[in-house]
């Protein structure tokens, strides 16, 4: 197996520790020559000065290539095409558009008035512009709001129609479960590439709490495995462990890229890319 590329998805700070984390985060995997690194929105639209500054701070600052989440809430479609104008005047060409969550104590997404309706609208209107490559999201397991897992591919399959080049997926836990969506994709007449989703599991328990909100299947041994190791203070072991293996059985089939979330935690994201053979820049001119 070749080594593959990987990218990384930072969220931007708060307030100052926050923002020295995000720098350590950055410092830790930048040699490790990430294709892209991304920047998020907060549900329903909370940071997206934060977002904005974060992403021409890092642009200007890092060298990395710098994606820029975008979302259709909250905000006008003249508001939102603002942003990505500021994003391009920063020199940041990449944006991974997405319809995004419903702001904090509503029960779904509702559009703004005089706002994109979907992710589809926001696709479009981007693609017009020129400016950008534009990734999205798709779900290997279903969307929470989709009535069907056929209904999350044709939505993926509108929104690559619509101008977008690439998509990354929600996190999983088991190989099978993007290598089948993968496979129905390709059926389904997507040619784009789909890149996976990994989320090291720094916590168990908020871990399985988030993907029972956002749909994502958790399977049984993995709860039996976590509660093991927590009671024998090996959790960080087997997160290391099962991410890895997760990885390695992507790659065997085929997999070349891969997209951490980091939660702007990168130690054990370094740890899964160092076991994959992802060597940091310097090793390699050191063995140069």
């Amino acid at each position: 197996m070749s080594t593959p590329t990987v990218s990384f998805e930072f969220f931007p700070p708060q307030n100052l520790e926050a923002s020295f984390r995000l720098w350590e985060t950055v410092q830790t995997l930048a040699p490790l020559d990430p294709s892209f690194v991304s920047v998020t929105y907060g549900a329903g639209g909370t940071t997206r000065d934060l977002t904005r500054d974060a992403v021409a701070t890092l642009h200007k600052s890092s060298g990395l290539n710098v994606a820029a989440h975008l979302t259709c809430v909250n905000a006008t479609k003249e508001e939102t095409l603002a942003i990505a104008a500021d994003f391009a005047k920063a020199g940041v060409k990449e944006i991974v558009a997405l319809r995004g969550d419903a702001p904090k104590g509503e029960a779904k997404f509702t559009p703004c008035k005089d706002g994109f309706e979907n992710s589809v609208e926001l696709i479009e209107a981007l693609s017009a512009t020129g400016d950008f490559k534009i990734r999205v999201g798709a779900y290997p397991d279903r969307h929470p709001e989709a009535p069907s897992a056929r209904a999350d591919i044709d939505w993926l399959k509108a929104k690559i129609d619509a101008g977008a080049s690439e998509a990354i997926t929600q996190f999983f836990f088991e190989a099978d479960t993007f290598l089948r969506f993968r496979d129905d994709c390709v059926r389904a007449g997507i040619d784009a590439l789909i890149i996976p989703g990994i989320l090291p599991i720094e916590n168990w328990k908020g871990t399985r709490n988030f993907a029972k909100r956002c749909g994502t299947k958790v399977p049984t041994w993995l709860e039996d495995a976590f509660e093991k190791a927590e009671r024998d203070g090996r959790s960080d072991l087997l997160a290391t462990a099962i991410c890895t293996e997760l990885c390695s059985d992507l790659m065997a089939e085929g997999v070349d890229a891969l997209h951490f979330y980091t939660l702007n935690r990168p130690e054990l994201t370094r740890d899964v890319c160092h076991a994959l053979g992802v060597v940091p820049r310097v090793e390699l001119q050191n063995v140069a």
